[in-house]
């Protein structure tokens, strides 16, 4: 009974952030039970925002399942193009004609969100971030995301590319699902490249006990944004928030457990 009265205050409290705003159209807001798929908030769940970075849980998933169809190894060398190594941070700051492995992009992925390393994904598996992003749509209607269009591997600016809280919930729970040994690496908050040691962007999951993932996200035209899941007591959440003016507002918004 007492979680069940902390679950409704923090949703009331969702409630009252997002309504709070004359920015109503691009706060979006849902909250789903893992086991029944049952939600339990929601708010403009299905408007249409920028993914961000939430695009590379993607990515993630589409390496996963290709891991999984042994079409590529956590072993395989990726090489780096000029484009790649062009793209703007948050970035590994790969150098053009270097490599890269397949576990170590994983990693700067889902701990840095280095968005060159997620163009050398695309291009690896794809030739071109075009054809990348191609794939990332058709994998997202197969899994039900019906308001979504990928444009490129990392989320970065795209008027086309578009998503939905509903839809990155609907993703966050095919991961877990599909892919739960590797959902695990969702909870590492440190990863070392070269020497340098990378945290975790995700604070909810460092400072909430259960946290274990997924991805956080940020674009000047929508803000910040998180999808997240908690475990407790034998029960798993997941909270998809977008448009908090502040990573303070976005923390507290997705505390829903």
């Amino acid at each position: 009974m007492k979680n069940l009265q902390n679950y409704i205050k923090i949703l009331i409290f969702i409630a009252f952030i997002a309504y709070s705003t004359s920015l109503l159209a691009k706060r979006a807001a849902i909250i789903i039970d893992y086991d029944s798929k049952e939600v339990l908030f929601e708010i403009n769940a299905d408007t249409r925002n920028y993914p961000a970075s939430l695009a590379k849980i993607m990515t993630l998933y589409i390496v996963f399942d290709y891991l999984h169809k042994n079409r590529l190894s956590w072993n395989s060398q990726m090489k780096v193009s000029k484009i790649a190594s062009s793209r703007s941070p948050s970035k590994l700051y790969l150098e053009e004609g270097s490599y890269i492995t397949v576990e170590n992009a994983v990693l700067a992925l889902v701990i840095k969100s280095a968005n060159d390393v997620a163009t050398v994904v695309a291009e690896h598996i794809s030739k071109t971030e075009k054809e990348f992003a191609k794939l990332m749509t058709a994998y997202a209607r197969n899994i039900g995301m019906k308001n979504t269009n990928f444009k490129n591997a990392s989320g970065l600016p795209n008027r086309a590319q578009m998503t939905s809280a509903r839809d990155i919930a609907t993703l966050s729970h095919a991961l877990i699902s599909n892919f739960p040994e590797e959902y695990k690496l969702f909870s590492r908050e440190k990863f070392v490249w070269k020497g340098k040691t990378y945290k975790s962007h995700n604070r909810l999951m460092q400072s909430y006990e259960g946290g274990d993932g997924i991805k956080t996200g940020y674009l000047a035209v929508e803000q910040y944004s998180l999808a997240s899941t908690i475990k407790k007591d034998e029960r798993r959440l997941i909270s998809v928030g977008s448009g908090f003016k502040t990573k303070h507002q976005e923390r507290v918004s997705q505390l829903s457990f």
